[in-house]
């Protein structure tokens, strides 16, 4: 049987490309207004796609962009897979960094450059071609299968919780698959079973009810410049600790195994530092680069306005200043509870003489899988047959919303099976996907079905 589904991917692999190439060239950005008939025809796309597969689908309209949802549930006793993933894109400023335009998919070096490439259309159409070949060689597939393909994830994903929340019989299933992560490094695949939560606010510090000369009334008046530079310097200690009270309450520690393959892993921290153009590593002392940055919490200021920031000198004393700050959690730690302790920890350290704002942006809770389940142990099979190397399991720094909705809402965990890399220019110019790892992809999601027919439900 697999045989056959592989013979058919050989043979069809440039007519893939090609197709990839027309979705790449929809400039589906959900963040702008102008091009909300590009992101509709970005999912009318999809919806064909799986039309022509073989799976019934269809356009389901919400508050913004459409859901597109597609099923096939013949498969009786098998389990029932959740393939999420989103045909929006990032948008692609700045323009002049481009080598080629955005929307207009070149292939050089092995690579199809385009916005959307990786992140997510190229990764997610990897599954709608792997159940193409099962549909197609025959004529159904070892599992059940449901596709929700969204148009908002890059601006939230607010109208998918609500279609979520709704339609928990249209979505019901025993395991999520996700593509939209990355592998670990060149030829090493990876799953990823744990993702760093988030919490994202702003703070606003006002002083005097305008900007004031800072010869006349310097020193007289509290400087909200000075004031929030002293409030961020508080966040943490020497030892790069976080000094929010409470921020460490029930956090899960690494096991001792999961230190082990972490530390097991090739990671050269020097090339690491070249590569982000930095002279040295830091963060919470007593642990190691890849677990400050998987499976340990932070607090980072993401960005800060004080004062005049044109051409020359202003001497001024500012009338306020701004500060957006996010903490990256790990399991055991709640959004909204940290996110009260952040406010009022500011507060306290607030000087006489200034008022401030809370802005709560948003948050999500941290998730780790279990990577012995016989659903990973299904995708570890899938994927080394595809790649020719079994996959490493990693944690990822950053988060997916989506992720926690899928467990909470619906119910299931997700594999985190991502085929691109982390050097792909993920929401940068000149974002990239590998030919052959979009190959490979669609092979081990082949494959993926195959092997999930096997787990007990």
């Amino acid at each position: 049987m697999v045989e056959q589904v592989r013979s058919y991917l050989e043979q069809h692999q440039d007519r893939f490309v090609k197709e990839l190439t027309e979705f790449l060239k929809i400039p589906s950005v959900s963040a702008d207004s102008t091009l909300n008939s590009e992101t509709r025809r970005g999912a009318e796309f999809v919806l064909k796609q799986l039309e022509d597969a073989g799976i019934e689908s269809q356009i389901i309209e919400t508050a913004g962009h459409p859901i597109v949802y597609g099923a096939w549930k013949k498969a009786e006793g098998k389990p029932t897979v959740l393939v999420y993933g989103h045909y929006d894109v990032q948008p692609p400023d700045p323009l002049d960094q481009w080598i080629t335009p955005p929307f207009e998919p070149d292939i050089r070096d092995g690579h199809i450059y385009a916005r959307g490439a990786t992140d997510d259309k190229g990764q997610m159409y990897t599954h709608i071609k792997s159940v193409e070949a099962w549909m197609k060689t025959h004529g159904e597939l070892p599992v059940n299968v449901i596709f929700v393909i969204e148009g908002e994830e890059e601006v939230g994903s607010d109208n998918l919780d609500r279609f979520l929340e709704e339609n928990k019989d249209l979505v019901a299933s025993d395991i999520a698959v996700i593509s939209d992560t990355s592998q670990y490094a060149p030829g090493i695949p990876a799953i990823t079973y744990g993702l760093r939560g988030i919490l994202a606010c702003e703070v606003i510090v006002q002083g005097p009810s305008q900007d004031l000369h800072s010869g006349v009334f310097g020193g007289a008046v509290m400087n909200p410049g000075n004031g929030l530079a002293k409030m961020i310097a508080a966040l943490h200690d020497d030892e790069g600790r976080v000094r929010i009270p409470g921020f460490y309450d029930g956090v899960i520690e690494l096991q001792p195994e999961e230190r082990a393959q972490f530390a097991a892993l090739p990671f050269d921290e020097a090339k690491f530092m070249s590569d982000l153009g930095v002279n040295a590593v830091s963060g919470e002392a007593d642990f190691s680069t890849l677990e400050r940055r998987w499976a340990r919490p932070t607090c980072d200021v993401n960005g800060m306005i004080s004062g005049y920031t044109g051409e020359g000198p202003k001497t001024i004393v500012p009338a306020e200043s701004r500060v957006k700050i996010s903490c990256r959690l790990v399991p055991g730690q709640d959004p909204v509870a940290l996110t009260k302790a952040l406010e009022q920890y500011l507060r306290a350290q607030l000087p006489t003489g200034l008022t401030m704002e809370f802005v709560d942006f948003h948050g999500c809770n941290a998730l780790v899988f279990d990577f012995n389940s016989p659903y990973m142990s299904a995708a570890k099979t899938a994927i080394e047959q595809s790649f020719g190397a079994a996959p490493v399991m990693i944690r990822e720094g950053g988060s997916i919303p989506v992720v926690e909705t899928f467990q909470t809402v619906v119910g299931v965990e997700t594999l985190l099976l991502g085929w691109g890399q982390n050097t792909d220019n993920l929401h940068s110019p000149n974002e990239r996907f590998a030919l052959e790892a979009f190959r490979q992809g669609t092979l081990a999601s082949a494959l993926l079905w195959h092997e999930l027919a096997g787990v007990t439900v």
